[in-house]
């Protein structure tokens, strides 16, 4: 299991900082304001309310992002957006739960769910935690938190603010960096493996799968 800290890079001056370093420099970086400025055709424009949200890996807390998000935007946006960045393999199902209520892609009335066409402003407010899992068989689960809501243009419905750099995990059977996972060990906590010590893993190739940068890696099929 991988529980090492992590830094990450602010997406607009590429300095490095720790999760939570980066909910404080997110708030002041000059070349983020630098790009927020807007023209006066600009400050005409309808405004809305921006939601700042940090996601992380439930168990994997080395996995995180932050990203904005319009008021607008749907949690099937929200869904769309970590499929194709973290999660996306073979077109599972998914399921937000937020305080308490389970919004799936493909709701069941049986089990009260409901579905994703929902503007994240009509069920989240600052401060609240909920989740999201994709795929209920190997199961990737993640913490979702509402860091700060603000008022401002109208722009990109999901923006990419930060990212955590890639975990730097060794081969477990020489030290050097893991570029190969097996599928079957990492239920263990074992099977990351270099490229070389991989060709002799006793589980066999067709079990192996790449070293990604996503709470996903060594699930199902994905390949990042």
């Amino acid at each position: 299991m991988i529980r090492q800290a992590s830094k990450g890079k602010c997406s607009f001056c590429n300095t490095a900082f720790s999760k939570v370093g980066m909910t404080n420099h997110l708030k002041s970086c000059k070349q983020r304001k630098a790009m927020s400025e807007t023209s006066p055709e600009k400050r005409k424009s309808r405004r809305t309310k921006i939601f700042h949200l940090v996601v992380e890996g439930r168990d994997l807390l080395a996995y995180w992002m932050h990203l904005s998000a319009t008021a607008n935007t749907t949690l099937a946006d929200l869904d769309d957006f970590l499929r194709d960045i973290w999660l996306e393999c073979c077109g599972h199902l998914s399921a937000f739960t937020i305080e308490g209520t389970r919004y799936s892609v493909s709701p069941m009335r049986k089990y009260d769910e409901r579905g994703m066409k929902v503007a994240l402003g009509d069920v989240l407010g600052p401060g609240m935690n909920f989740y999201h899992k994709y795929d209920f068989g190997t199961t990737t689960e993640l913490t979702l938190r509402v860091v700060s809501e603000l008022e401002g243009v109208n722009g990109k419905s999901i923006q990419l603010l930060a990212r955590n750099d890639p975990p730097s995990i060794a081969c477990e059977a020489c030290g050097k960096i893991a570029a190969q996972v097996c599928a079957e060990c990492i239920w263990s906590g074992k099977g990351w493996l270099c490229d070389e010590c991989a060709r002799e893993h006793e589980c066999g190739e067709e079990m192996l799968l790449p070293v990604v940068n996503s709470p996903q890696v060594g699930m199902c099929g994905y390949i990042g």
